[in-house]
């Protein structure tokens, strides 16, 4: 059953449920190694519902998952274990707070769309139409230290106007309306991301076509609006 399409009236369970989901999928489609990653969604308008650090996300259970308020204090969580509040929760919540019709985020390490910001390489977004159709730009961020504010810090300025953003030399942020839209969003990137890598090993890139790049910015912003 796919439980990753949700509406906004969706309870508490079915969110424990959808995220499990989720991150079964990243773990198998090798975006989150071992305990990598984080994921969440809105619960209503002022609690979110978000993995915990430390543990895998492809073998998660739903009493696993926290509830945190926006201001990102731990409001309900599993008292006989020790559980451990994701630092980049932060992060989460960033994009909630510019983003009010956003009810899901994933973060994850993907291999290749990491190894672009790595390289200095700009996510491309003339080699495939897809990704002007389905995403829009993809900015990579400044550099940012392994720490709360700092990596909130980084997103900030690209929220607003992006559905996906890379972190330097770290992984990938992507979120939607469902978390069906945000994986949807994670796993285009990171075949972008592949398909470039394997074009650059095989030969030379050749982008798409001016006169095709500007159509596909102009179906890109109808959408948008």
């Amino acid at each position: 059953m796919n439980h990753l399409h949700l509406s906004s009236f969706a309870t508490e369970r079915d969110l424990r449920l959808a995220i499990i989901e989720a991150g079964r999928l990243c773990y198998d489609n090798g975006l989150m190694h071992g305990n990598n990653g984080n994921i969440s969604m809105r619960l209503g308008n002022d609690r979110v519902v978000i993995t915990p650090s430390k543990l895998c996300k492809g073998r998660l259970e739903p009493d696993d998952l926290m509830i945190i308020d926006m201001e990102g204090m731990i409001l309900k969580a599993d008292s006989t274990r020790n559980l451990k509040y994701s630092s980049e929760a932060p992060i989460h919540l960033e994009v909630y707070r510019q983003r009010p019709n956003i009810r899901a985020v994933i973060h994850a390490h993907p291999e290749n769309a990491t190894a672009l910001t790595i390289a200095g390489v700009p996510f491309p977004i003339n080699v495939l139409p897809d990704v002007m159709e389905e995403i829009g730009p993809v900015p990579t961020t400044r550099f940012a230290l392994p720490t709360p504010v700092d990596n909130a810090e980084a997103i900030r300025e690209y929220v607003k106007d992006h559905n996906a953003i890379l972190i330097r030399n770290h992984g990938a942020i992507c979120y939607g309306v469902d978390l069906e839209e945000a994986l949807n969003c994670m796993e285009l990137v990171e075949s972008v991301a592949r398909t470039l890598v394997t074009a650059h090993l095989v030969g030379k890139v050749h982008p798409l076509p001016e006169e095709v790049m500007t159509a596909l910015r102009a179906l890109y912003e109808q959408k948008r609006y």
